[in-house]
């Protein structure tokens, strides 16, 4: 497939509507060509993985590793990370929470079974959540060391107590997680952008949901990224802010001001 000269500008949902997957993919092999080729090898890998694990998973209308290739682009291309470890677990911070089962069946050197998210997968009761969790980061501590591994630990959402509200859980869970890894903080503020900023590509009731459940973020975002130990640049904070205040904006469209059927 042929693709424009200046794909390594274009913003990347751009090249979601126009160029879709092969699009994102060839952005990606731009945005690391800077790297030495060990570095490529690590990343690709890393690459490699995510999309086993989640080919058979959609996005709305499109293929989940789309998201989990504009979050980590997103990082490389504008927020300046060249930090390997923090670049692969933004490809994989989804892998455990979605695919534990499969992930630890690596240890075993099993090919990954075609599954759905992990709430779905018919793991058997034998085998606990917090096992199959473990067993998961256990795989990618091996693969990719144990920094991966507890970066996308601190991303991954626990278990949710059914008696409480899913997503005031949700943001207790990211307070706390990322109040104790500050480059978790990069990866979970990507991925907010992705799902926040990127609303208005969702469609049907998920647009509503989606605004709900991420707006009561912003705030937290705003000054998790602030603290003087979020290992990034200024001017790149300040992005992150100008970013932040578009999710805001469009929340409140969704929220505060719908157009009502005529």
């Amino acid at each position: 497939m042929d693709f424009p000269p200046y794909l390594a500008t274009m913003p990347m949902h751009a090249i979601t509507e126009i160029h879709g997957e092969p699009g994102l993919l060839e952005r990606f092999r731009l945005e690391i060509r800077t790297f030495d080729s060990d570095a490529r090898a690590r990343l690709t890998a890393a690459l490699d993985l995510a999309a086993e694990l989640h080919r058979d998973d959609r996005r709305v209308r499109e293929p989940y590793l789309n998201h989990l290739l504009r979050v980590a682009i997103r990082m490389m291309h504008h927020y300046q990370v060249r930090d390997l470890d923090v670049i692969v677990a933004g490809l994989l911070h989804d892998a455990v929470e979605d695919h534990p089962a499969e992930l630890a069946a690596l240890t075993e050197g099993h090919p990954v079974e075609p599954a759905g998210r992990a709430g779905d997968h018919p793991a058997g009761p034998e085998v606990a959540a917090g096992d199959r969790t473990a067993a998961a980061l256990a795989v990618l501590a091996a693969r990719f060391g144990p920094r991966v591994a507890r970066l996308v630990a601190a991303v991954t959402n626990p278990a949710y107590d059914p008696g409480r509200d899913r997503h005031a859980q949700y943001r207790e869970h990211v307070a706390a997680s990322l109040d104790r890894e500050p480059w978790a903080r990069v990866i979970k503020v990507s991925d907010f952008t992705d799902n926040g900023v990127g609303v208005i590509h969702a469609v049907g009731p998920k647009v509503f949901s989606s605004a709900a459940k991420y707006r009561p973020l912003v705030p937290v975002f705003r000054e998790l990224i602030a603290r003087p130990d979020t290992p990034l640049a200024p001017a790149v904070k300040a992005h992150i802010f100008s970013q932040l205040d578009l999710a805001e904006e469009r929340f409140s469209a969704i929220l505060d001001h719908p157009v009502s059927a005529t």
